[in-house]
Parts: C-alpha cells; structure tokens; sequence
C-alpha cells in the first residue's frame, strides 16, 4: 500500500500546486501576517491554524461558491464546517434576518419567534416534545449531560472513542487519540490538550462495540447516567452504526435506567429534516443540534421528552444565556426550516442524489489510478479516506495517509475546489449538478 500512496502524492504534486495558491493569494498571506500581531495564532478557532499552505481569507461566498479577498472563486464543500445547509447567503435567510434587524437585535425576553420555531422543530424531530435554545454546539451539550445527571442521580456518562462533544474539558476527551495514547491510557479518558482537568465522569469505548459497551454497564451501571453520541460519526470519517447498534443503545439504556443522547450537531438537519433519529428509525430521549439548524447564525438547541425537559421548566436544572433564543438567529433557523420542508424535502432528494452522485465519481476516478480510497458516509456528509478497507471504528481510520489527503485537498484547492483537509465533504442545498461536473473534472486534471 505504501507504493500505492507514493504514487498517489506524484499525482497531487503538493509542492506544486502550493506554489501557485501562494501566487494567487498574496492578499491572504498579508492579512495573516497582520492578524497574527493581534489575533491568537492569527485564527479565530484552533482548527482552522493549521490549513495549508496557509489559512485563507475569505471576502464574500453566494450559494455554493466562496471568493477569496484575491477574488479567486471556489466551488465551496466546507460549507463553514458544515452550518451553510442552505449555501451562502441565501435569500430567504437574508430577507428573514434583514425584517428582525429593523426590530430590534436581541431583547433578553420573550418573543414569538422562539415558540414559532420551537414548534417547527416538534413537527420534524421525533424527540423533540420541548425545546430549550442555546448558542453553541458546545454549551448545549452540556446542558444535555446535566439534565442527564439531575433526572438519575448518577455523575457519569459513556462516550465513545473518535466521537466529538465540544470543546469543554468534561467531553474534550478522546477525541483524536493516537495508539500511543490510547495504550498508555490503559481505557482511561485520553485528553486532548495540556490545561485540561482531570476527567473521571466519562467512560469512554469503541464504537459500534456492543461487548463493551456492556461490560461498562455491568463495571458501572449504577454511575452512568446517559450514553451519548453521534449517531452518524461524522467528526472521525462519518462512520455508520453497524446494523441494530443504535437500537441496541437504545435498548440498554432503558434497561439500565440511562438516558440516550444523540449529538444531533451535525447530522440535525442534514441527514433528514428529522435528523438521524428520523433517518434510522431510532428515536432518543434527548438530541443537541447547531450548526445547520441556524443555518449559518450561532444558534444551538436540546430537544427532548416532556419527562426529562420539564426539569428545565421547573429551574431544577439550571439552562441560562443572556443570547439564548434571541431574534436574528431564530429568523434564520425558522426560514432555513420552512426552506428545507418545502415541496415535500425536495431539498433532501437533491442533496442526497447530488452527494452520492459525487463521492461514487470521486471513488471511482481515484481507484482507476490505483489509489487506495474509500469513502463513508453519504449524501449531504460524506468522507474520503485514503486507505483499503472502510472503518467500523475510530482505530480504524488511523490507517487512513492523511498527509495525502491533504495533498489532495491543496491541489483541488489550485484547481477552483475547496474542501475541508480532514477529509469531510458537506452538501448544500444550493449545490448543482453544474458543481458536481465542475468538481469531476478539477479532480480528472489533478489525475492527469
């Protein structure tokens, strides 16, 4: 396989293509030099830090297109990591947020808007009987696993490895581990940065692992308080649950008297209006969504049933933010709603045939050149993965060359394409087949 990648990286010639984006963005090389004298590492999040071969700028982006402040235009599957379910600046959206902005941009009280959506949410997502807003994938989470605690009277919870939570220390753990890492853990919490507090509230598994995952409940049935993951696992090479994993979930947590927490962050939205739950048919007792259900704005929600929600009613457990629910955001998520619902999801239908459409033409042109690929996922999310065989497990996506995917991504970039470098593609609503057919042929010309 080692030859297979070798001749792989003669096709992307990194170096050359990254000489010409340097040619053409000189205007993003001068505004990182200046960001870094005042922004931390010149970002604004530590992910996109390490972009190469640099992190752009961008000046404006128009439905699935983004232009550069050099104005070079690329055909956009980055999609801002995954919220712009509706492309850049779609005119619903805008037209919704410009009627708010004349009214008033937040109030810190109540407003129509928030049990307007709240009930559009109700109609599409099975879980959710209520719906309590926040601002960030992250702090809902949080909220999700302390109602989790309060309603059983239990301190832990159980997560699996590969899986992404947010950034806060109590589920920033195991993420990303190496196999260094996870063998000197010896199956304790593996953290993710220096600074972290120590973290013994999480059990942390392989997915799609039913053995271990019952054997956590028989070690610590009694301390775990909810089971909590993506149920498609998109942050670590969108891999499925295996046939009956999330029904066995299901299932051993209402045996236990856990809860069942599906991080709805990405697959809210994007997978079916109803989300995960709603595309595999298994429906849990509470579910985080945010990036595409603001469709672009910072907006984060819990869905949940009634039993469990109420203890947020009644302020037995503690939900605040001076933001939560404001106007503008709520204006976007209600017409990125009513977008998505329209015609029956004909939205839905569109992503879903464009994306496998895509990654099938992506698949097949890279293995006729003898390059071992595979790709998970599907639809509006999907992953490419430079290795033989697909994975089960986040170990198992450590075989994957990511330098070469990497490669991969600097030459599309040259090429007018712009992707995520972990290897995540997103589709829009407003993608088309003119994309698609552009996207087909930048990767021919880097294959060449």
């Amino acid at each position: 396989m080692a030859e297979a990648f070798t001749a792989a990286a003669q096709y992307f010639r990194a170096q050359e293509h990254e000489n010409n984006l340097r040619k053409k963005t000189a205007g993003s090389i001068a505004k990182l030099e200046r960001a870094r004298q005042s922004l931390a590492g010149g970002v604004s999040s530590g992910l996109r830090r390490t972009a190469r071969p640099f992190p752009l700028y961008f000046d404006h982006g128009t439905g699935p297109y983004i232009t550069d402040v050099d104005g070079n235009t690329y055909v956009d599957y980055m999609l801002g990591w995954g919220p712009l379910i509706l492309g850049h600046a779609p005119p619903a959206i805008n037209a919704a947020v410009a009627d708010v902005l004349q009214r008033g941009h937040t109030f810190g009280a109540q407003h129509d808007l928030e049990y307007e959506v709240a009930e559009l949410l109700q109609q599409y997502i099975p879980c959710a009987e209520r719906i309590a807003f926040a601002n960030s994938g992250t702090e809902v989470v949080q909220v999700a696993l302390r109602l989790a605690r309060a309603c059983t009277s239990r301190p832990r919870y159980l997560k699996f490895e590969g899986h992404y939570h947010g950034w806060d220390d109590s589920t920033l753990v195991s993420y990303h581990p190496t196999l260094e890492e996870i063998g000197q853990a010896h199956g304790a919490p593996v953290p993710v940065g220096t600074g972290q507090r120590a973290n013994a509230d999480a059990i942390v598994v392989e997915w799609n692992d039913s053995q271990a995952v019952e054997q956590a409940f028989r070690e610590h049935g009694a301390e775990i308080s909810a089971i909590i993951c993506e149920p498609l696992l998109c942050n670590s090479g969108c891999i499925p649950a295996d046939p009956g994993f999330l029904a066995f979930l299901r299932q051993i947590t209402s045996t236990h008297g856990a809860l069942l927490i599906f991080d709805e962050v990405i697959t809210g939205l994007r997978l079916a209006l109803g989300g995960a739950q709603q595309l595999y048919g298994v429906v849990p007792d509470l579910a985080t969504f945010a990036k595409a259900i603001g469709g672009g704005m910072p907006l984060s929600a819990l869905a949940g049933k009634k039993e469990y929600m109420d203890w947020i009613a009644t302020g037995r457990v503690v939900h605040a933010g001076t933001l939560n629910g404001n106007p503008v955001v709520l204006a976007a998520a209600k017409a990125t709603l009513q977008t998505l619902a329209a015609d029956n999801g004909a939205a839905y239908n569109r992503m879903w045939s464009l994306g496998e459409m895509l990654r099938q033409g992506l698949q097949d042109r890279l293995r006729q050149k003898h390059i071992p690929v595979v790709t998970t996922g599907g639809g509006p999310v999907f992953q490419v993965l430079f290795q033989e065989k697909a994975p089960r497990t986040y170990r198992e996506t450590l075989a994957a060359d990511r330098s070469l995917y990497i490669d991969f991504a600097v030459a599309m970039l040259d090429e007018g394409v712009a992707l995520l470098q972990d290897g995540r593609w997103y589709i829009s609503a407003a993608h088309t087949m003119q994309e698609v057919e552009r996207t087909l042929a930048a990767t021919d010309r880097i294959l060449q």
